[in-house]
């Protein structure tokens, strides 16, 4: 049986009951709650920030998991930590001193994390894979949820697998966008480990049982 973990993204909540949805999604078999922000210039969209963050950091005791895309993201590192991440990923697209910015995340007392877009070939991570935790690869483009799956994801996932086997990482895969009931198995059979969640689960009819069927799969 696999262990994939399902982390529902909370831009897709509803933010007139914010905290209802915190609270279902506390009490659901979700592992994660990933949170996306983002400032209008790396992406055309604008999001929520460190108010946001530490007001869910007191609402649970789940694994919160921010998904930056900013510009400049190494200036915010210790923000983020004192805001309640416990996984902080930064674009490889916006980061021109990477493995700078990993370590410090890593320093900071979190996991570090690199986001790539869907264009972002898989060998530019071969020189920091065995330092990560986590890639988050974007199967849709980033700035908005509701996007068409990109099915080209499946092959960049286990071509990414490939990588993180042949240099001996720990890494773990998460596919962000598009995750659904018809995508989720065939991507957890390419190498996916972390599932994000938005629309689907936020649109659905019963969103806890949805978590529990990704969870299931």
């Amino acid at each position: 049986m696999r262990n994939q973990i399902i982390a529902p993204s909370i831009l897709s909540a509803n933010f007139a009951q914010l905290g209802i949805d915190i609270e279902m999604i506390n009490k659901s078999e979700a592992d994660w709650f990933h949170v996306d922000v983002m400032d209008g210039v790396f992406v055309p969209n604008i999001s929520f920030g460190f108010p946001v963050l530490k007001a869910l950091k007191k609402l649970t005791s789940k694994t919160i998991d921010v998904h930056l895309m900013i510009v400049q993201p190494e200036r915010y590192i210790i923000d983020f930590k004192d805001a309640g991440a416990d996984i902080l990923s930064v674009h490889y697209e916006a980061s021109v001193h990477l493995h700078r910015t990993i370590c410090a995340i890593k320093e900071a007392g979190m996991k570090a994390g690199v986001a790539i877009n869907p264009h972002t070939p898989i060998e530019l991570l071969k020189d920091v894979i065995a330092d990560i935790d986590l890639v988050c690869m974007m199967s849709v483009n980033p700035g908005f949820g509701g996007q068409k799956f990109i099915e080209n994801t499946y092959n960049k996932c286990s071509d990414l697998k490939n990588l993180i086997i042949q240099k001996n990482s720990n890494c773990l895969i998460e596919i962000d966008g598009g995750v659904n009931e018809i995508t989720a198995p065939k991507l957890l059979d390419a190498g996916a480990n972390v599932l994000v969640a938005g629309n689907y689960v936020f649109s659905s009819s019963n969103p806890t049982a949805t978590i529990a069927s990704l969870k299931a799969l």
